[in-house]
């Protein structure tokens, strides 16, 4: 018998002028990035935050305390080839992961497939097997009035035999 593990992740950053934008590990052209104590890539952290979820090992704050000067401006890409090794370390592999970005501005769509192979890349799975898309807060609160850049994910995984 397969067993099959879901879990959800959800990250949101602050916009700051002058911040590079890095967004499932692909630097965006945008006069503002995320602010955050790694390199603030929202989208990374709520799909780390899933795969951790899915496993039942906590979260990414747990793991990668923002307190820790070694984890200052990591690269996000970084953070999620650790939990993919963690999780191989239990015995799972990462059979899937559905992600939504929650933003006004910049438009992300011309940067999916890049997105998805440096996601997939640290995942270790098939391009088809990471989804990306975005929605906007039709002016909403702090994402709204662009404050501010959310994702979402969710991860399928299973014991591997």
């Amino acid at each position: 018998m397969t067993t099959v593990r879901i879990g959800n992740g959800f990250d949101i950053h602050r916009l700051v002028v002058g911040l590079p934008l890095i967004l499932g590990g692909v630097r965006i052209e945008y006069e503002c990035g995320l602010e955050g104590h790694s390199d603030g890539d929202a989208l990374t952290h709520a799909i780390t935050n899933a795969l951790l979820g899915a496993a039942a090992l906590g979260d990414i704050g747990t793991h990668f305390p923002p307190g820790d000067p070694w984890f200052k401006g990591v690269n996000s890409q970084v953070l999620l080839k650790q939990v993919k090794d963690m999780l191989k370390e239990k015995g799972y592999r990462i059979i899937n992961v559905d992600s939504m970005v929650i933003c006004e501005k910049p438009r992300l769509s011309k940067h999916y497939v890049e997105m998805r192979q440096v996601l997939s890349n640290s995942m270790e799975i098939d391009l088809d097997c990471v989804s990306i898309k975005a929605t906007t807060a039709e002016g909403m609160g702090v994402i709204g009035n662009s404050l501010a850049i959310a994702s979402q994910a969710v991860a399928l995984i299973e014991k591997v035999s």
